[in-house]
């Protein structure tokens, strides 16, 4: 298969980051607030140059790198755990300018490992050989599911399985895995905290309609409702649709929710638009993969391509109800420097392989 042209790339970014910024500005008029917009336009103009360095470096001279990256993201995700909560979860350092996130550095570095790990290796066409890979996995994920982050800690699981295919281990020892995994899904529902089990079974007791329930099936009742209101062409070419301020209430709308601002801005067409642009920088992303013979390159991209549609799909599932709320970011969209910065580095490599 034919890699994608460079350049195509960053241009389907820029398409993101428009309309990410576009549902960051319609929440700061929803909220009456105009400070979100102007930080994020900063995070940008601090994730281009990253970017741009990620793709200029030769690839091949980053492989130690990775590990650096990965040993370094360990201790900090210890140290988020003694950092006070934030809306019931430690999963930020404050560094006085801003915060940062190192569930965002360990989920790269863990994609630079794995693939300085697997390039020459032949062992894990065995199941013995999949334990160093399994081992590097679990521990970043379980540090996650301490703060506590779902949706972070679970984004590990489909990358490690895509880089371990791409790197040639037997999809029926990778299915045997899965299906133990399944088994133990009372084990994790049991590690779970109330607010986490809360949040499962909200999408199971959900209804549409009526007066907005209380608890963690606000979030995902707001989500529907301010998506549905964009109707076909959205707020900016049909005005808004209702005078009610309430209807539009919409907590993390600028960080977990911003898709739902961009229906509502942009209507149906905008999701589309929105779900077209990942899907298309998913398949470039695995076309590169496919046309590269290089080891590390090729398992650099997968784990790319992977964790970025990953993410696209737990994040709009949850804002329409089809998967539960966990607080997963939207790549290139959603608010946040750690979030924006992690992807334009993600992103540079990609274009660089």
């Amino acid at each position: 298969m034919r890699a994608p042209t460079p350049i195509s790339i960053p241009l389907t970014i820029t398409a993101l980051v428009a309309l990410g910024l576009s549902g960051i500005d319609r929440a700061d008029e929803l909220t009456g607030s105009e400070d979100r917009f102007s930080k994020q336009i900063l995070w940008i103009a601090l994730a281009v140059p990253a970017m741009v360095a990620a793709a200029a470096i030769p690839y091949r001279r980053l492989i130690d790198l990775g590990g650096a990256l990965f040993v370094i993201s360990m201790p900090l995700l210890v140290v988020v755990l003694l950092m006070p909560p934030r809306n019931g979860a430690r999963s930020w350092i404050p560094l006085g300018l801003f915060d940062f996130q190192p569930s965002e550095l360990a989920k790269l570095g863990l994609i630079m490992a794995l693939a300085q790990y697997l390039r020459f290796r032949e062992n894990y066409r065995q199941l013995s050989g999949l334990v160093v890979p399994f081992l590097m996995t679990l521990v970043p994920l379980f540090l996650i599911l301490r703060e506590p982050d779902l949706g972070s800690a679970l984004l590990f699981v489909p990358v490690l399985f895509a880089m371990l295919f791409a790197a040639g281990a037997r999809w029926r020892h990778l299915a045997s895995i899965a299906l133990l995994a399944v088994a133990c899904t009372p084990v994790l529902w049991m590690g779970m905290n109330a607010e986490q089990r809360s949040r499962v079974t909200s999408l199971f007791s959900q209804i549409d309609g009526g007066p907005a329930p209380k608890g963690d099936g606000y979030h995902q009742h707001q989500s529907k409702l301010v998506l549905a209101l964009g109707g076909l062409y959205g707020s900016e070419l049909s005005g808004t649709a209702i005078d009610d301020p309430v209807a539009y209430h919409l907590p993390a709308g600028q960080t977990d929710f911003v898709f739902c601002l961009v229906g509502e801005r942009w209507g149906l067409l905008g999701t589309l638009l929105t779900l077209g642009l990942y899907g298309g920088l998913v398949a470039k992303g695995l076309s590169v993969s496919i046309a590269t013979q290089e080891p590390y390159g090729r398992l650099i991209a997968t784990g790319i391509a992977t964790l970025i549609g990953t993410q696209a799909v737990v994040n709009t599932g949850m804002t329409v109800g089809l998967l539960p709320i966990t607080g997963i970011t939207l790549p290139f969209m959603s608010y946040g420097g750690s979030s924006m910065i992690a992807s334009a580095v993600a992103a540079g490599l990609l274009i660089n392989v």
